[in-house]
């Protein structure tokens, strides 16, 4: 049996009538840039999120550049971002002429939230929580720490589609929240797409105008800005999906349940706090021989993926900037040499996670 990383095709062939219809409405309407397709889904998922603004662009490393500068970020400026992540989230504050200033994680590989502060200094203008693997951040405490040192927060929601804290959306904390609908997430487009998500007037009125060439009508550009519109298709595509993304995440969460079940209590597993809602991007088990075991899955035709294997400030673009080590992240260091995530997507059936248990198992 072979069991496929994620499976896009069978998320498509579920919807497929309607899906066929959105895309082959734009190609006969030639509204290939923007149009009436990417105003429906910002109109759409605001109403999801409950936000004032959604702003449509390109990809969700635009989203958080955009969103920076959009905030007022100034060169030399400096941005708490977490250890463990996609670059993303860190080149996106070196583009923005910031300077990324890491923490470790915490044992659920997110922003060590007690480690904050002792990072803070008098050129600290922001904090980036990343909601990684679908598991939301405690944003309450985030925030209590964000408001006491007069700090913007920038939410990367990139793998958190609709995930919640105490019942409230991830995304909707912060001063504004960025999105990747990259194929592969939870909502994801059919090529690259991003958005950007606030209830500041200021703050949307900017981004808007970045993304589109610095207009803020045709010919009036009023700065500088960049190409970073989402096209048509892309809109149609979120447009159709985003009315089934909650039965998705249903069916997500469903079968990351049955793994725990499944899997033997030497696994370790990832972990759900009360009240937090976990989406399960990935799952994600750890493993003392993490490449022997992907190997062994290997052997067996399931396919599995790191997330990520090096930490942030150890890669060699910031090594040699920085001079971090090992001993300076050291959680970071330990969770990115066990992680491993397992198939995992809403169209997956018990018999194929079954299969992944009982292999997974025989090798702890």
């Amino acid at each position: 049996m072979h069991i496929p990383f994620v499976d896009l095709k069978a998320q498509y062939l579920s919807i497929q009538s309607e899906m066929d219809q959105a895309i082959s409405n734009i190609i006969s309407n030639t509204s290939f840039i923007g149009g009436p397709a990417a105003d429906a889904f910002e109109k759409s998922y605001s109403e999801f999120m409950g936000m004032k603004h959604t702003i449509a662009c390109a990809n969700g490393t635009d989203s958080l550049e955009i969103l920076l500068v959009a905030m007022g970020i100034q060169p030399g400026d400096e941005v708490i971002v977490p250890a463990i992540s996609w670059i993303s989230t860190a080149e996106a504050v070196t583009t923005a002429g910031g300077v990324p200033v890491f923490v470790d994680v915490d044992e659920d590989f997110l922003i060590d939230i007690s480690k904050i502060e002792e990072r803070i200094t008098n050129r600290t203008k922001a904090i980036i929580p990343v909601h990684l693997y679908g598991n939301p951040v405690d944003m309450n405490a985030l925030m209590a720490i964000a408001n006491k040192h007069g700090l913007l927060v920038l939410e990367d929601c990139a793998q958190s589609h609709a995930a919640t804290i105490h019942g409230q959306k991830a995304g909707t904390f912060g001063h504004a929240a960025s999105f990747s609908f990259y194929p592969g997430k939870n909502l994801g487009a059919y090529g690259d797409a991003g958005g950007m998500v606030t209830n500041n007037d200021d703050i949307a009125k900017i981004a808007r105008a970045i993304a589109n060439h610095g207009q803020e009508g045709k010919h009036k550009h009023t700065r500088e800005g960049r190409n970073s519109r989402m096209d048509g298709i892309q809109a149609a595509v979120l447009n159709t999906k985003l009315p089934h993304l909650e039965s998705w995440t249903e069916g997500r969460r469903k079968n990351a349940h049955l793994y725990h079940s499944l899997l033997n209590e030497n696994v370790q597993r990832p972990h759900e706090r009360e009240n937090f809602r976990h989406v399960f991007h990935l799952y994600v088990i750890q493993h003392d021989d993490r490449d022997g075991l992907m190997a062994k899955l290997k052997e067996a035709q399931i396919d599995t993926a790191v997330h990520y294997p090096v930490p942030l400030p150890l890669m060699p673009c910031y090594t040699s900037r920085f001079h971090h080590t090992e001993a300076d992240y050291p959680v970071a260091a330990r969770l990115a040499k066990r992680i491993l995530s397992l198939p995992m997507y809403a169209e997956l059936n018990s018999e194929q996670i079954a299969y992944v248990a009982e292999h997974v198992n025989a090798n702890y």
